[in-house]
């Protein structure tokens, strides 16, 4: 089963302590982590994402998209990075999850992420989309 996790800020405790932290030492922190995932073969991808600043949000409430840029939402709302993890169950899940270098203030969401199997296998767009798995089209296949 593949699983997101999903890593945010949840209050001004962990935003605050990482403009205040040794950003080689993140690095390293977080560096050893990943290789602990992938030496144990259960880390397929993970990223962490620029500043909210940045960004911007589509939100389709109205009949023509509304593009607002960043930042946007509450901090809560945010999240930071990911990792995409191949494990047996849930419970794999959390258990790497609760492994990550963090610190108060964060949080990890854990998130199952939905494979073709867990649709109608005689729908069209399915099909095509193992068709595009097999023939490696997507990215990261």
């Amino acid at each position: 089963m593949k699983f997101m996790l999903i890593m945010r800020a949840v209050d001004q405790t962990a935003v605050d302590a990482y403009e205040t932290a040794d950003f080689e030492k993140i690095i390293a922190d977080m560096g050893a982590y990943n290789e602990s995932m992938v030496n144990a073969g259960v880390m397929a991808d993970g990223a962490g994402l620029s500043d909210a600043a940045d960004g911007a949000v589509v939100d389709f409430s109205e009949d023509d998209p509304v593009v607002t840029d960043g930042p946007y939402g509450e901090l809560r709302e945010l999240f930071n990075g990911f990792w995409m993890v191949e494990v047996s169950s849930q419970e794999e899940a959390i258990e790497w999850a609760k492994r990550a270098p963090l610190g108060a203030g964060s949080q990890i969401e854990v998130r199952r992420v939905n494979g073709p199997e867990d649709f109608p296998q005689d729908n069209e767009w399915i099909q095509k989309e193992q068709e595009w798995i097999a023939e490696g089209k997507l990215a990261g296949s």
